[in-house]
C-alpha cells in the first residue's frame, strides 16, 4: 500500500493503523491537498481490477488522490496488495457516514459490486458528492431499523449518477424500481488491463529454435506442496508426448536446488535455467524461479497450469499475463483470490480445472493438440480484451464528472 502523494509518511503511518485498527477518523490526519476519488471495493476478488484501473486513471490525471473502501467487517489484511490506501467504511449510523464523509470531502465516489450501503450512499447524495455504480448488483445491505422504510432500495440506486451492470437481468430489476433508465447502462465487469512488458525477440527467436519445435508446457508459481503432482502429471503426458518438455517455475526460490535433486534422483533429465543452463535435446523438465522469466516462457508454451491452486493455502495466482500472451490456461480448485476470473475463462472455454494429478497429465496432453490450445487461447484474449474499451470509456467519465465539478465549485 502506498501513501497518497500529499500525505506525509508519519501522517500515513497514522491513518493506516487507525483505519485498519476500526479507529476510522483521526482529526490529526489530514486529508490529501487536490482532488480524491472514493472507491469502495464490495469484494476482494475486485480489487486488482480496481487497482489497475487507479493505475491507469493516474496517467491521464496524475495528481490525483484515492481513497479506497472495504465493508465495515471485513478484514483487509487479508486481501490482495493494493497500491492505494484501504481502510474499512464506518458502520451504518448516520453520524458515522457523516464525519467520514465531512472528514475525507471525496470529489466523487465510484462504488464496485454490490452490497449498497443506503446511510452512507444517500449522505453523500445529500452532500452532491456525484456518484457511480460500477459492476452493479442488486443487492442492498439494509439495516433492522432502516428496513421498514418505504422505497429505501429505489433511493438508494436513484443517488447514482451513473448505474453500469454486466447482466441485463440487473439492469431490469433496477428500472423497474423507478430508477430513470437513461442512468442505467449494460456494460462487462471491471478487469485487468494486462500489459505485459516486451520480450527481446532475439531471445525468444533463440529459444524456440533451442527447443526445436519440441512440445512446451509452463506450470508457474508451483509450491512445494504440489511438486509430485506436477512431476507425475508430466511422467504421465512423456508417455503419450516423447519428447514433451516442462518448464518449472518454482513459487519459493529457495525449493529450486533441493528440487533440482530430487528431479535427478527420479531419472528426469533436468537444468536451472536461472543458472545459465542449457536446454539440450535430452531436457526434460527447465527449472526457473524468477518471475520476471515467465514473460518468455508464457510466449514460448502453448499450454500453462497456474500452481498455487492444487492445495488449499495460497489461493491462487492471477491468470491474466499468461492469457494475454497466449497461453491456454489450467488450474487447480483452490483460487479463491481470483475466483472470478477463472470461472468467466471456464465460461468462455479459456481454462480447464483439474483436480488431480492425473487429470492435469490428461490436459496437458488433449490442449498441446494446436487446435485445442489455439482456440482456448483465442477465447481468453477476446475475453481479457473486451473490457478495455469499458475501462477507457470509465475513465472519461470520471475525467467528465471530476471536470464538471471543479467548474461548479470555481467560485466557492
Amino acid at each position: 500500500m502506498s501513501k497518497p502523494r500529499s500525505l506525509s509518511l508519519a501522517a500515513y503511518r497514522v491513518l493506516s493503523w487507525g483505519m485498519r485498527n476500526g479507529v476510522g477518523l483521526n482529526p490529526d490526519v489530514p486529508r490529501p491537498e487536490g482532488e480524491l476519488v472514493w472507491i469502495h471495493v464490495a469484494t476482494p476478488d475486485r480489487l486488482r481490477a480496481v487497482n489497475d484501473f487507479c493505475r491507469r486513471l493516474l496517467q491521464v490525471r496524475p495528481e490525483l488522490n484515492f481513497l479506497l473502501t472495504a465493508p465495515p467487517d471485513v478484514d483487509i489484511s487479508n486481501w490482495p496488495d493494493c497500491s492505494f490506501p484501504m481502510v474499512n467504511l464506518p458502520h451504518e449510523q448516520n453520524g458515522a457516514a457523516r464525519e467520514f464523509l465531512e472528514n475525507w470531502r471525496p470529489n466523487l465516489g465510484l462504488w464496485v459490486g454490490g452490497d449498497l450501503m443506503p446511510n452512507i450512499i444517500t449522505r453523500a447524495d445529500e452532500q452532491a458528492i456525484p456518484l457511480v455504480l460500477f459492476d452493479a448488483q442488486f443487492s442492498v445491505a439494509l439495516s433492522r431499523s432502516a428496513r421498514w422504510l418505504p422505497d429505501i432500495t429505489r433511493v438508494t440506486f436513484d443517488c447514482f449518477h451513473k448505474i453500469l451492470t454486466p447482466s441485463a437481468d440487473t439492469a431490469r430489476q433496477i428500472r423497474r424500481l423507478g430508477v430513470q433508465s437513461v442512468k442505467v447502462e449494460e456494460s462487462p465487469p471491471l478487469r485487468i488491463s494486462p500489459n505485459p512488458r516486451p520480450w527481446p525477440e532475439d531471445e525468444l527467436i533463440e529459444t524456440n529454435h533451442t527447443l526445436a519445435g519440441r512440445p512446451v508446457w509452463l506450470a508457474a508459481w508451483v509450491q512445494d506442496k504440489e511438486f509430485i503432482s506436477v512431476l507425475t502429471a508430466h511422467r504421465q503426458a512423456l508417455r503419450m508426448l516423447h519428447r514433451l518438455v516442462l518448464v518449472l517455475h518454482v513459487a519459493n526460490e529457495q525449493e529450486v536446488a533441493p528440487l533440482k535433486r530430487r528431479l535427478e534422483s527420479m531419472d528426469l533429465r533436468c537444468v536451472n535455467w536461472d543458472e545459465g543452463g542449457l536446454i539440450e535435446d535430452t531436457t526434460q523438465v527447465v527449472l526457473t524461479s524468477d518471475p520476471e522469466n515467465l514473460g518468455l516462457w508464457h510466449r514460448v508454451s502453448a499450454v500453462t497450469f497456474i500452481g498455487s491452486s492444487l492445495e488449499r493455502g495460497a489461493g491462487g495466482q492471477d491468470p491474466s499475463e499468461a492469457v494475454a500472451l497466449g497461453s491456454a490456461i489450467v488450474f487447480g480448485p483452490f483460487v479463491h483470490r481470483h475466483q472470478e476470473l477463472y470461472s468467466s475463462l471456464q465460461q468462455v472455454g479459456a481454462a480447464k480445472e483439474v483436480k488431480t494429478a492425473t487429470e492435469l497429465g490428461d490436459a496437458v496432453v488433449q490442449l498441446l493438440a494446436p487446435d485445442r490450445a489455439a482456440g482456448m487461447a483465442l477465447a481468453g484474449w477476446q475475453m481479457l480484451t473486451e473490457g478495455a474499451p469499458q475501462a477507457d470509456a470509465l475513465i472519461e467519465m470520471v475525467q467528465d464528472i471530476l471536470d464538471q465539478r471543479g467548474v461548479d465549485h470555481a467560485g466557492t
